[in-house]
C-alpha cells in the first residue's frame, strides 16, 4: 500500500434529503458528490437505509480508490467527550435505536461501518452531535425533572474554533470563543480551551432558525399542547421542521427570503432581522459564560454566507470582540482531519 493510499479517506455525511460524500487524500479534498434522497415525510430514516447505502457504495466504487479509513458524521448518540471514535457495535445499536431522538445524522456511523467493511478498513466518527463537554452549572434547567442536554453542531463548532485560533495565532488550548453555527438549526456555544462548555439545544432552544422555532414562551406552549388542536407529533413538527422562517414566511431558504426583501417585502425584512436579533442575544448570553472576555465571536454555517444577516449580527455583538466569519459547513473536512489525526498517530481513537 502506497503512502497516498494510506492517507485516502472516504467521508459520508447524511442529511434528511441528501448525502454528502467526499474523498480526501490527506488534508486535500479530491472528489465530492451530493446524492439526493426522496423526501419521505412521516417515514423513519431507517426505512430508506438500504437504498441510500447502495447509491453511496456505487459512487465510491466508481472512484476506483481504496480508503485507509471511512469517516461518518456522528449522530444523537449517548453523551460523549469530543474527539474521534472508532465505530463499534454499541454505537451502531444506539444509532439504530435513536436513543436521543431520530435524526438523519444517526445514519452516519452505520453507513460508514458498512462502507468500511467492504474495503476492510476502520471506520470512525468525529465530534458527534451528542458531544457533551458542558460544565456543571450549564446542566441546570430550572426543574430537577429536566436536565439540559448537550446536542449541538459540535463537529463544525470544534473545527472553526481550531481555525479561528490558528488565524489569531493562538493555541486552541488557551482560547475563548463564542461560536454560532447558523444553518437549518442554530447552535450558539461558548468554546473554552477547545471545549464546548455550554450550548443551546438547537432542536428546541435558542434563536429561531429557517425551520425551527427555538425557545418559545412556555406557558403558551403548554396551553397550545393541551388545546386538542394538535397531536404530540404535530407539536414536535411545529417546533422542529415547520417553525422559524417556514412558519413566518413559508420558506426555509435564506435566498428566497433575501429575494423577498430585495422586492420590497417589509415583513420578510423584519422576520429576517428578528432572527439576527435573536442570534445576537444568544451570543451575548453565551459571552457571559466567559465573563465577557473573548478572543472572538465566530459565525459559521450555511447562513453565514448571507452578508445581510452577518452584518446585522456583527453590528450588535462586535463590542464583545472581533467577529470572524467562516461561511459554509466545514463538516466534511473536519471528519477527514479528525480521522487523519488518528491515522498519523497524532491522536488516539476513543472507544464508544
Amino acid at each position: 500500500m502506497s503512502q497516498s493510499e494510506k492517507m485516502t479517506i472516504f467521508v459520508v455525511n447524511p442529511g434528511s434529503t441528501s448525502t454528502k460524500l467526499a474523498v480526501f487524500e490527506g488534508e486535500k479534498e479530491v472528489k465530492r458528490e451530493i446524492i439526493r434522497s426522496p423526501q419521505s415525510s412521516g417515514r423513519s430514516i431507517w426505512e430508506d437505509f438500504e437504498n441510500r447505502l447502495a447509491s453511496i457504495q456505487t459512487w465510491f466504487r466508481k472512484t476506483q480508490l481504496r480508503p485507509a479509513a471511512v469517516a461518518g458524521v456522528g449522530g444523537l448518540l449517548k453523551p460523549v467527550k469530543g474527539g474521534t471514535y472508532r465505530i463499534n457495535s454499541r454505537m451502531i445499536d444506539d444509532a439504530k435505536q435513536n436513543i436521543q431522538g431520530e435524526h438523519a445524522s444517526n445514519l452516519g456511523c452505520v453507513l460508514a461501518h458498512e462502507l468500511a467493511s467492504e474495503y476492510g478498513c476502520p471506520a470512525f466518527v468525529v465530534d458527534p452531535v451528542s458531544t457533551d463537554e458542558l460544565e456543571p452549572l450549564a446542566r441546570y434547567s430550572g426543574h430537577p425533572s429536566i436536565e439540559r442536554r448537550s446536542l449541538s453542531h459540535a463537529l463544525n463548532i470544534h473545527a472553526v474554533a481550531r481555525r479561528a485560533a490558528a488565524d489569531l495565532g493562538r493555541s486552541i488550548d488557551s482560547s475563548a470563543f463564542v461560536v454560532a453555527h447558523l444553518g437549518g438549526g442554530i447552535s450558539v456555544a461558548p468554546v473554552k480551551n477547545g471545549k464546548i462548555i455550554d450550548a443551546n439545544d438547537a432542536s428546541s432552544d435558542g434563536p429561531f432558525s429557517p425551520e425551527r422555532t427555538g425557545g418559545l414562551p412556555l406557558q403558551s406552549v403548554i396551553t397550545l399542547a393541551f388545546s386538542g388542536r394538535f397531536t404530540e407529533k404535530e407539536m414536535q413538527t411545529m417546533v422542529m421542521g415547520k417553525g422559524g422562517l417556514v412558519a413566518y414566511l413559508g420558506t426555509k431558504s435564506a435566498e428566497d427570503v433575501e429575494e423577498k426583501i430585495c422586492a420590497g417585502n417589509s415583513t420578510a425584512a423584519q422576520v429576517y432581522e428578528a432572527m439576527a436579533y435573536q442570534i445576537s442575544k444568544e451570543i451575548g448570553a453565551m459571552a457571559t459564560v466567559h465573563s465577557g472576555s473573548l478572543d472572538a465571536v465566530v459565525l459559521t454555517g450555511g447562513l453565514a454566507a448571507s452578508v445581510r444577516l452577518t452584518d446585522w449580527i456583527s453590528n450588535r455583538v462586535r463590542f464583545l470582540g472581533p467577529v470572524l466569519v467562516y461561511p459554509g459547513e466545514h463538516e466534511l473536512l473536519a471528519l477527514a482531519l479528525g480521522t487523519l489525526r488518528v491515522l498519523k498517530g497524532e491522536e488516539q481513537a476513543q472507544e464508544y
